[in-house]
């Protein structure tokens, strides 16, 4: 018999920014850009409140992807509460590529697992990472999200997986993130369904850069950084943010377009002198447009 525990569960689940220029549905990177969320199981019904990313425009009801993915994982632990009052305090922006799905979902899931009793021992983190990914469909952002730090993820035979590799303690980033917002589906319906052979053969080298630039060759990451599959495709739906990522480019920074967009992500160091300092890199953000000097999340999803 399934056991609900006594009290409020909190966590905080990082913004995660995927593809990274070249790594196309297999890099992500947490970042520390923390939605909050607490729930408790109550005596019935449902009680959603959302502060702050959201607000006013999220369902409040049982299509709320939080709520969701709390009654897949409940499922897969083999009951369903009477009731579930749920709090979201969200920072990360909504449909601009830093990955607000898929907090909500591994939120989701992992509010439920904690919220049952030894729920830990019935669905382990790679059993929740294969959860989530099945309800995202892709694990570049789900897999940081859960797990922190730089994921190289993807699809073998039917299973998912998901590692975790080093990032050097220097790397910083700059989020530039605009007003407008880019659904998903959006975005992926730009990519065509095949590309130059030689475009492919190079992405995959510059892929291959981008782990060992992270991993501690961070003077590689301009290189390292430059996609040849799917930014130029997704132009015409976010000319601005290609704009300034062209921008940057041109004065040698690490600039990309974050997951599926228009946010762009730019490469820092506060060690160095130029334009891509921080303080530089500040002074670059559009007039309408947010700008988030972020670490690396070294962990992902965290209770309490």
């Amino acid at each position: 018999m399934t056991t609900f525990v006594d009290g409020t569960v909190r966590l905080t689940v990082p913004a995660t920014s995927a593809n990274l220029g070249p790594g196309y549905d297999s890099l992500g990177m947490a970042l520390e850009l923390r939605d909050s969320l607490a729930a408790r199981i109550t005596e019935g019904g449902l009680s959603i409140e959302v502060r702050g990313e959201g607000r006013g425009a999220v369902p409040l009801d049982e299509s709320h992807l939080v709520v969701r993915a709390m009654r897949i994982g409940f499922e897969a632990l083999g009951a369903q509460p009477p009731g579930i009052a749920l709090q979201c305090t969200n920072v990360i922006p909504h449909g601009r590529g830093l990955g607000s799905s898929s907090a909500a979902i591994v939120a989701g899931l992992s509010l439920a697992r904690a919220l049952v009793a030894g729920g830990s021992l019935v669905v382990d983190d790679e059993a929740l990472l294969t959860i989530a990914c099945d309800i995202e469909g892709h694990p570049d952002n789900v897999a940081p999200a859960l797990l922190g730090g730089f994921v190289v993820a993807g699809k073998e035979r039917g299973e998912w997986y998901a590692v975790r590799t080093g990032v050097d303690p220097r790397v910083r980033v700059m989020a530039f993130v605009p007003e407008s917002i880019l659904p998903t589906e959006v975005a992926r319906g730009l990519i065509p369904a095949m590309v130059p052979h030689a475009e492919a053969a190079t992405n995959a080298g510059r892929a291959a850069l981008l782990v060992a630039a992270l991993g501690g060759r961070p003077e590689h990451l301009f290189a390292a950084t430059h996609d040849f599959l799917h930014q130029e495709y997704r132009r015409s739906a976010m000319p601005e943010s290609l704009e300034l990522m062209d921008a940057l480019r041109a004065e040698g920074v690490p600039a990309l377009i974050s997951g599926a967009g228009p946010t762009v992500l730019a490469f820092c160091d506060a060690g160095l002198e130029g334009p891509g300092t921080p303080a530089a890199l500040g002074t670059r953000v559009p007039r309408g447009w947010a700008a988030h000097h972020l670490e690396v999340a070294a962990e992902g999803v965290r209770i309490g």
